[in-house]
């Protein structure tokens, strides 16, 4: 059964709440956010270091980032960057990559100081087409979310000749494909990519490119959790906090979230317009590959005629499905047809077809 996002994050509450009983000894997030003492030692990556009291490994340089372990007093770590004054992003010795704070209370560099790195990457980067941000330079790092087309990045290092570690305009730091298909460099006319010199990172080894089979996977990670939902009741206007019951876009929105902790829009309309600006849209269903979303406008009858003379690039969406090849498309669009299901791609359908496009690639 497809565990819901929802279902997910009660889970992590519940576990902390266990942790929290237990008094397993760990700084407090006053502590990792306070600024760092004037003995902390600047650490270029590369570097190692020993854990000097229990602290947090973070997901991201935040004390709300999520807690991927708890570093104990004697732990050896290597240095893979240094974000901020405040954060070091480290890995462990079985391979866990996260933030942990710079105030040396926690952490201890053993070589000289020699300042924070400078990337090559004092580079600012555009997004060309929407591409995950990743916790590791790995396609199995978790998503922390989609950029889109046109987003602003800083290029902060290049563990690997597939990934780059780049920052975002909110502050989130992770990793994203180097492929040129989706980041371009002002400083290369505005297209192209960057070779900036490798950030040493050892035993880290690298990640295959992102792929159409990577892109492939994922799509069907989302199917199958829309299979998961077969038979849910249609609710109009359905509560986004549940998954008792969905309407079009609601379903649409958590089978994303589920697969990919990916979160698109709220409604059907605000969804298209996200496909606009993040993808290739196609006007013909012919055009259309598993895992594309389409959408839809007002049902007007079943002739062909019933559309005539109707500007389709300015109707108005009224339904959103996503398309499962072969002529069928997995959707829920009324109580009397029996809420999730998948049905096939029927004229009346592809009469108030607008226009499709995927998501993920």
């Amino acid at each position: 059964m497809i565990k819901s996002h929802k279902q997910l994050t009660a889970s992590l509450l519940v576990s902390a709440a266990i942790v929290a009983g237990l008094g397993v000894s760990a700084p407090g997030n006053a502590a990792a956010a306070s600024s760092p003492s004037n003995s902390v030692t600047a650490a270029a990556a590369g570097q190692t270091a020993v854990i000097e009291a229990s602290v947090r490994l973070r997901s991201t340089p935040s004390t709300s980032g999520e807690v991927v372990k708890y570093l104990q007093k004697g732990d050896q770590v290597q240095i893979v960057a240094k974000p901020n004054n405040y954060w070091y992003q480290v890995k462990t010795a079985d391979g866990s990559v996260g933030y942990t704070s710079t105030d040396d209370k926690y952490i201890s560099v053993n070589s000289s100081s020699v300042g924070t790195p400078t990337a090559p990457s004092a580079q600012t980067g555009t997004i060309k087409y929407g591409v995950n941000l990743r916790t590791t330079p790995s396609t199995s790092g978790k998503v922390l979310r989609l950029l889109k087309k046109g987003e602003q990045v800083q290029l902060l290092a290049e563990p690997n000749s597939y990934w780059y570690q780049i920052q975002t305009s909110d502050g989130s730091i992770g990793y994203i494909s180097s492929s040129d298909q989706y980041i371009s460099f002002a400083g290369n006319g505005g297209t192209g990519t960057v070779t900036p010199t490798p950030t040493p990172t050892p035993s880290v080894p690298p990640a295959p490119p992102i792929s159409t089979p990577g892109a492939s996977a994922q799509i069907e990670s989302v199917i199958s959790a829309g299979m998961g939902y077969l038979g849910t009741p249609y609710e109009f206007g359905s509560s986004r906090n549940d998954t008792s019951t969905f309407d079009c876009s609601d379903f649409i929105r958590q089978i994303f979230m589920d697969a990919l902790n990916l979160k698109l829009p709220a409604d059907s309309r605000q969804q298209g317009d996200w496909v606009k600006s993040n993808s290739t849209v196609v006007t013909s269903t012919s055009g259309l590959k598993r895992g594309d979303l389409m959408f839809f406008m007002d049902y007007k009858g079943n002739s062909a005629s019933a559309y005539a003379g109707i500007d389709k690039s300015k109707a108005r969406i009224s339904h959103v499905a996503m398309y499962l090849g072969d002529g069928q498309i997995i959707h829920t669009y009324s109580v009397a047809s029996g809420g999730v299901k998948v049905d096939q791609l029927s004229a009346s359908w592809t009469n108030r077809f607008l226009f499709g496009g995927s998501v993920i690639r």
